[in-house]
């Protein structure tokens, strides 16, 4: 198999596997107890927890551990909604933000909530400009990812941050995608909220974590016995947070984000030599993850061409549903044609693709596209 679907989840890193181990074992107790079961896991938890502060330059205080990046969106958008209520109900966010941001604010909609969904340009970018024209005195939040899921455009988080700040609104941003790829330094970003989602970046799947800056306050999404700050209640799971917290150290040792964008570009380059103008690049071609390349074979169907392609493993952008097809709304927001939109497929590489796999899937998707198109 060709796995080139490393923005949908990473193989769990050797290291972080070892370090887990004694935790699915002989270390049982409870993280809570003050007695010599539970005192080595709140250890090995804390350490965890500086370990992801030192890969988002935050303060470990400030970091909070959670099931994911679908519980991260939750509770800072309903978090801050219901802490703030009485100051406003407007929150603004983009049309091609994650389902855990979209279907959040959905929900607070039907409590009375406004929401405003700004549309991208053609290469998937927010403009700035456009998020200060849409903030109000009754705005509590912006809620804007770090990089698309899909097509991998990079958004200027740092400059709608200062917006954000500007018009005393708190901002947040959903750095899944981009956490352990490119920088994510709370600090810089501006950010008061980000979350992450552990395995996309070499942990353990079902484990995340939330930075929350110093002296911000939202209501918790799960009330309990008041663990981790009275911010997110409910026993640590050690295991997978120590998992969390050797891939977070690694991630921050390493650099290769240039070797993985050359994979990316000999992708895009294969491609686009042996089928011409029926392949069209979308995303921003150049404010984008190195891991990222989402494509549009022009009058073809994303499904179909992968299913033809049964050792490359990749994700389409497009939709079938009751027998109709339709754009995904992150191309259906840029407004790219039914045309190539149908035909997109995104492909993501990683720490373990080789050059090998590259050739051997552009050698693969060449044989299909070109064969359809002389049928």
């Amino acid at each position: 198999m060709i796995y080139l679907d490393y923005n949908a989840s990473t193989p769990l890193d050797d290291s972080a596997r070892e370090a887990m181990l004694p935790y699915l074992g002989r270390n049982y107790g409870n993280p809570s107890s003050s007695h010599g079961m539970g005192r080595p896991l709140r250890e090995a938890i804390e350490k965890a927890r500086s370990q992801v502060a030192a890969l988002l330059g935050a303060s470990p205080e400030e970091i909070v551990f959670n099931s994911g990046g679908t519980e991260g969106c939750n509770h800072v958008i309903k978090g801050v909604a219901y802490a703030l209520r009485d100051r406003g109900k407007h929150i603004i966010t983009s049309a091609i933000e994650h389902a855990a941001v979209l279907n959040a604010c959905r929900f607070l909609e039907q409590q009375g909530y406004e929401i405003t969904y700004l549309g991208v340009d053609a290469q998937g970018r927010v403009d700035p400009e456009t998020v200060a024209h849409e903030v109000r005195p009754d705005t509590i939040l912006i809620s804007i990812m770090h990089a698309n899921n899909e097509v991998g455009t990079i958004q200027p988080i740092a400059e709608i941050a200062e917006i954000a700040h500007e018009g005393g609104v708190l901002m947040h941003t959903d750095a899944a995608q981009s956490c352990g790829k490119i920088p994510t330094r709370v600090r810089e970003l501006g950010v008061d909220f980000l979350n992450l989602a552990a395995h996309k970046l070499y942990a353990p799947q079902g484990i995340g974590a939330l930075y929350i800056r110093r002296g911000v306050t939202l209501e918790p999404l799960h009330h309990g016995a008041g663990h981790q700050q009275n911010t997110r209640s409910g026993i640590e799971p050690a295991a997978l947070i120590v998992g969390l917290g050797v891939a977070a150290e690694i991630a921050a040792s390493r650099d290769d984000a240039r070797r993985i964008a050359g994979l990316r570009d000999r992708l895009y380059s294969g491609l686009s030599s042996a089928l011409g103008d029926g392949v069209v690049l979308l995303g921003h071609s150049t404010q984008r993850l190195p891991s990222t390349l989402c494509v549009g074979f022009r009058g073809r169907i994303g499904a179909d061409v992968l299913a033809a392609c049964p050792d490359v493993c990749a994700s389409t952008g497009a939709a079938c549903h009751s027998g109709r097809r339709e754009r995904s709304a992150t191309l259906a927001a840029m407004n790219v044609p039914e045309e190539i939109a149908f035909g997109a497929v995104r492909f993501s590489v990683g720490r373990h693709t080789t050059e090998s796999e590259i050739d051997a899937a552009i050698q693969q998707l060449s044989s299909v596209l070109s064969n359809a198109q002389k049928a």
